[in-house]
């Protein structure tokens, strides 16, 4: 049973992050757009069974929702804390699972995975810690050639500043190790 230790706004208004005592997973984001999404998870469930919830996205010790620009937040925020408190805490899971769920690349050559390796090393280092303080983060679907696909999830899913600035800032820092390197927003 997770308890709340703080509630935050984010760069995008209809977002809020809970920050929380204790892990809802281990290390393994969840992140969902809808309710027919959600079906295999209780606490995204009991979310997007709230009006006017529209995402849920959460990982270790924090989750975001996002509502459609039509609810109250102080009476949204009351209503998310229910399941929220009432979920369970990440159980105990094993080393080897966090890191296969990580470490999951697709049919890459050795060289396209080191080089995949590298890309996600810079993101982790400079990109992800400040999605994640907003309530976001990226997810990496693929590198085609020059082209690195990414989708945003959480708070970033639908914040103004992600398609912009921050997609070029992304595509800039890649650029230093690869200067051919495209980012998309998938």
């Amino acid at each position: 049973m997770p308890k709340i230790a703080e509630i935050d706004d984010t760069p995008n208004p209809n977002a809020v992050k809970f920050t929380l005592h204790e892990p809802l997973s281990w290390g393994i984001a969840h992140s969902y757009e809808s309710a027919e999404q959600a079906v295999n998870d209780p606490l995204a469930t009991a979310l997007f069974a709230l009006d006017h919830v529209t995402n849920v996205f959460y990982t270790d010790r924090w989750l975001t929702v996002t509502q459609d620009g039509a609810a109250d937040w102080p009476a949204l925020v009351r209503q998310i804390a229910v399941p929220l408190r009432a979920a369970p805490a990440a159980a105990a899971q094993s080393a080897q699972r966090v890191t296969a769920a990580r470490l999951a690349v697709h049919d890459m050559s050795e060289q396209e995975q080191v080089r995949f390796a590298r890309i996600n090393d810079l993101l982790d280092q400079h990109i992800r810690p400040a999605l994640q303080a907003d309530g976001g983060d990226l997810h990496v679907l693929g590198l085609a050639g020059d082209t690195l696909s990414i989708h945003y999830q959480g708070a970033c899913g639908t914040c103004p500043s992600s398609i912009g600035g921050t997609l070029a800032s992304i595509e800039n820092l890649l650029r230093s190790i690869e200067p051919e390197l495209a980012v998309e927003a998938v």
